[in-house]
């Protein structure tokens, strides 16, 4: 059996500017990466064609297990069988950060015969996008300290600076530190910490924002700390907005490569979904749109995660409406819900997940009862995929897919993409094109001018199943103060953890009668979002036992070896 890495380099990959050719992209639009990759300019979007909006669908997913349950295989398989049946489709995805690629979950590439290429680019460096976001970061965190170690002039409370330094590694030493150490000359000491790149407000504003000027005015909006006063400080307060605004003129650009049989693939920008919001760039998805039938694009985690932030946050500054959500779910992932077995990355899976049990898949339903019912508060149609393993039965694929009609959805496919690549979605593809195709009455969850804790409510209790929302007294000053500086009318991204839809990421299936507690209120007002913290949210990663970078290396002819 080939590995992903061994499928990708074994792949008939053709020059990115072919590729771009097929969805129309001129070459004068192009500025390349080497043979097979290259960034799109922006200057296209004044000459993209006068035509109707390309359909729109969102792939999302239950309640993951630790080890993904195929999202993102499925979201770029699926647009690999819409272009085999002559719908002309573009993938829009994330790029990966470096941390979970060293770490222990792996890449974003998808897998087997449904992956973008060059997967050793993709999950590497890429064009540096990540790199520029962590420069803009940091430069700013050094005008702070610069600003403070000059004299202080606008009076910062060094115990309100919200601004910490970013790196693209999982580095679990760096989470708590103090700088400044050292002599006079060294700066003013003082705690802090390091987060992980993707965790930047810089990256949530590159992935919301619709133009550089917009690029520009969001990150001036950056709110870097507080005076003793209580008056909040911003980028655009130290003059730093500008310089950070250069060091992203060309990561501001989307990235174009192409999957295993020559999909178009846009890749740009990377937000976490548990802390961001967790889709990819709405300027790639503007462009897309008018290239293309068919955009099929992904949301980070679950769907009470990532596919309910771009519901509400990405189709709000967009514009942009779906057609059609498509919630993958596998057989071993819905056994996990039952709560009789624990998955961790890393170890092996217990074996009774891979046998016949349809009690036990059964009592994990409900989790997929509960995303389904949450994409269609949305008002848009939902198709099931079940990401096919060989230790499925085939009893509990079909109990699965009775189920899954039962509670609402269109329709409830399998997907064998990552053993078939397009031949293994022709049947989720004609179940989307179904489903897009029909009326749908795409709608909010919330309105933005009601209050911070009605928002917040609306989404635990409809999203997540809870009976109520509690909050610390830090969250409830943090409420008072974010709406006397009239930033209440701002849509909410809640920070919690992914592995449950709760706060709890132990309660497993769909639990009920909770209470959700509210540990914190952050403002990302560059981003355009409040951000709720819902028990403890771990912003720097560790690296695990055995990282995956232990096997990664070079082989005497220089190609990757051990790269997924």
């Amino acid at each position: 059996m080939l590995s992903d890495l061994e499928i990708a380099q074994n792949a008939k990959i053709k020059p990115i500017v072919k590729i771009a050719r097929t969805i129309g992209i001129r070459e004068e639009f192009l500025e390349f990466y080497g043979k097979y990759k290259a960034k799109i300019s922006l200057d296209i979007i004044g000459r993209l064609p006068k035509r109707e909006n390309a359909k729109y669908v969102v792939v999302t997913a239950i309640t993951p297990t630790p080890l993904g349950e195929g999202k993102t295989v499925t979201t770029i398989g699926l647009s690999m069988a819409l272009n085999l049946l002559k719908e002309k489709s573009i993938v829009c995805i994330r790029q990966p950060s470096l941390g979970p690629v060293f770490g222990i979950k792996g890449g974003a590439a998808g897998g087997g015969y449904s992956q973008v290429i060059p997967m050793e680019d993709f999950n590497l460096h890429f064009t540096g996008d990540v790199h520029a976001v962590g420069l803009a970061h940091n430069l700013a965190a050094a005008f702070l300290d610069n600003h403070i170690f000059h004299g202080n002039k606008f009076r910062i409370d060094l115990n309100s600076i919200l601004w910490r330094r970013v790196l693209d590694v999982s580095d679990r030493s760096l989470r708590n530190i103090r700088i400044g150490l050292g002599t006079k000359e060294d700066g003013i000491p003082r705690d802090t910490g390091f987060d992980i790149s993707v965790a930047s407000e810089v990256m949530a504003i590159l992935a919301l924002t619709t133009g550089l000027q917009d690029l520009r005015r969001r990150l001036g909006k950056i709110i870097l700390a507080y005076t003793v006063e209580g008056k909040p400080i911003t980028a655009e307060d130290l003059k730093v907005a500008g310089s950070m605004a250069v060091l992203l003129r060309d990561a501001i650009k989307p990235n174009l490569i192409q999957t295993l049989e020559n999909t178009p693939c846009f890749v740009h920008a990377g937000p976490f979904a548990n802390i961001a919001h967790g889709n990819s760039s709405i300027i790639a998805d503007k462009i897309a749109q008018k290239l293309c039938s068919y955009i099929v694009t992904e949301s980070g985690f679950g769907a009470d995660c990532g596919a309910e932030k771009f519901m509400d946050i990405k189709c709000r500054y967009s514009g942009f409406k779906p057609d059609c959500v498509v919630v993958v779910c596998s057989i071993r992932a819905l056994k996990m819900h039952s709560g009789r077995f624990r998955v961790v990355a890393g170890k092996p899976l217990d074996g009774r997940l891979l046998k016949e049990d349809i009690s036990a898949v059964n009592d994990g339903l409900c989790n997929l009862k509960k995303q389904i019912e949450n994409m269609m508060l949305f008002g848009v149609p939902v198709v099931v995929a079940i990401n096919e393993f060989t230790t499925d039965a085939p009893k509990e694929i079909e109990f699965v897919k009775e189920k899954a009609i039962s509670f609402g959805a269109d329709n409830c496919v399998i997907s064998r993409v990552w053993a078939q690549g397009s031949k293994g979605a022709i049947d989720l593809a004609k179940a989307v094109i179904e489903s897009a195709n029909k009326p749908k009455n795409f709608k909010f969850l919330y309105p933005l001018d009601i209050s911070i804790k009605e928002k917040i409510k609306i989404i635990a209790t409809k999203i997540y199943g809870a009976r109520d929302v509690e909050y610390s007294d830090v969250a409830e000053k943090k409420i008072v103060q974010y709406t006397d500086q009239g930033f209440d009318k701002l849509p909410i991204c809640m920070a919690k953890t992914h592995l449950s839809l709760s706060h709890d990421p132990n309660l497993k299936g769909a639990p009920q009668d909770f209470i959700l507690p509210i540990r914190d209120i952050r403002a990302s007002i560059g981003a355009g979002f409040l951000y709720p913290l819902c028990g403890e949210m771990r912003t720097m990663p560790g690296l695990p036992t055995e990282p995956a970078g232990e096997r990664i290396d070079i082989d005497e002819n220089g190609k990757v070896v051990g790269l997924f």
